[in-house]
């Protein structure tokens, strides 16, 4: 009897190690899926016009599309988890992904547009969701496995960046694409054993958007702003990054290589950025030299563009700083989780609209001019916004003080 009694704690603790080690494997695998089958669209988007006749305002909006989709999916998805429960809703993404990879493969023009818009509703749901999982069932080590999951996140898109171009010389565009369904198939896979498990979003999870006091916040405009800008010359940079190169010279490997460079990149700071802030008083000298460090970056694309290498490198730090930084404004400026919740749903909403709205007009201005000088001017004045912006949301302040 004693013996029973003594060996039934080992069984209870190694079944939860291998129901903690299977979702963090899952986390891995769910966070992989939250960029790659976007980002590894652009190197393609010079095939995909030739092939079907789109001119470049035509081709941005595949960029903007899963940017929208973001901004309009992103407040309901707490809605999802706690009709469907956390798990199912993150199922219900990996799914649309993987049917929107799927759609947006087919030679149809409009297949290509719904197919993109899906992946897009599908990404939006797992960039909210995610955290929550992680606080759930990793309370005590936020920070290392939110460093892991935007490495997970870096080096799946960086690959699919990589391999776009060669994949479309050999096979065609449709079937590079297509490849990209691996993803989200391994993620369904692994995932589908947490289906039996029906779990609410943890509190301060993104709400459905409402009014209050924090739509009338300068505060909370600030942290809207610095992560809107951001997101804007990221996901700006993310479109048309190959063009850019190909236009100063480079080939489409080299240009789609660098795209996978400069997306490896925001993983990086995800890595170092935590312990740096815990010995700050406040956050405005990180604020300010991320976003510096964007516009030395683009600055150097317009006047060196033979030093792209290293361009992609500093642009890619910059902005994924920029991006962490922004979402932990938003609970560093919260007073409890009910104002987190509130400021992360208008933050993603209005930033990702302000996000969407880039690629559209910078593909608008250089069709109509026919060079890459005033965008990306247009962007480094956008960059150095973004630091002043910086200078008043790192001030260390909360929503109501």
């Amino acid at each position: 009897m004693n013996t029973r009694f003594l060996q039934q704690p080992p069984t209870a603790t190694y079944r939860r190690s291998v129901t903690q080690a299977s979702i963090l494997i899952g986390i891995l695998l769910i966070a992989a899926n939250l960029r790659a089958p976007f980002t590894g669209l652009p190197p393609l988007l010079g095939l995909i016009s030739a092939d079907l006749g789109l001119g470049t305002t035509a081709a941005s909006t595949l960029t903007t599309l899963p940017l929208l989709a973001f901004a309009l999916v992103s407040p309901l998805s707490a809605m999802f988890a706690r009709e469907y429960g956390l798990e199912r809703a993150l199922f219900g993404a990996l799914c649309a992904i993987a049917a929107g990879i799927l759609l947006r493969s087919a030679s149809a023009v409009w297949c290509l547009y719904a197919g993109t818009g899906l992946i897009g509703a599908g990404i939006a749901v797992g960039n909210v969701l995610l955290p929550s999982l992680v606080k759930r069932d990793f309370p005590h080590n936020i920070a290392a496995l939110t460093g892991a999951y935007a490495l997970a996140m870096g080096v799946a898109a960086a690959l699919c960046s990589a391999v776009a171009v060669p994949l479309a010389q050999a096979w065609g565009w449709q079937r590079a694409l297509a490849t990209f369904i691996a993803l989200p198939s391994v993620a369904i896979a692994v995932w589908s054993i947490q289906l039996g498990a029906r779990s609410k979003p943890a509190a301060g999870t993104a709400a459905a958007l409402h009014g209050g006091k924090v739509w009338h916040s300068a505060l909370a405009w600030q942290v809207t702003l610095f992560l809107g800008l951001n997101s804007t010359i990221y996901y700006v940079a993310i479109a048309y990054l190959p063009a850019i190169l190909v236009d100063a010279g480079l080939s489409p490997e080299r240009a789609g290589s660098l795209h996978g460079v400069l997306q490896l990149a925001t993983a990086i700071p995800g890595l170092i950025i935590g312990p740096i802030l815990r010995h700050l008083r406040d956050q405005r000298v990180p604020a300010v030299t991320v976003t510096i460090l964007s516009a030395i970056a683009l600055l150097g694309l317009l006047v060196a563009p033979q030093w792209a290498l290293v361009w992609s490198i500093l642009f890619g730090v910059g902005t994924g700083a920029g991006i962490i930084l922004g979402l932990t404004f938003i609970g560093l400026r919260s007073g409890n989780a009910s104002q987190a919740g509130a400021l992360s749903g208008m933050s993603q909403c209005i930033g990702y609209l302000l996000a969407a709205t880039g690629p559209l007009v910078i593909g608008a201005l250089h069709e109509a001019l026919g060079g890459w000088q005033v965008p990306i001017g247009i962007c480094i004045g956008l960059s150095l916004l973004t630091a002043v912006i910086g200078l008043l949301v790192g001030r260390n302040r909360q929503l109501g003080t």
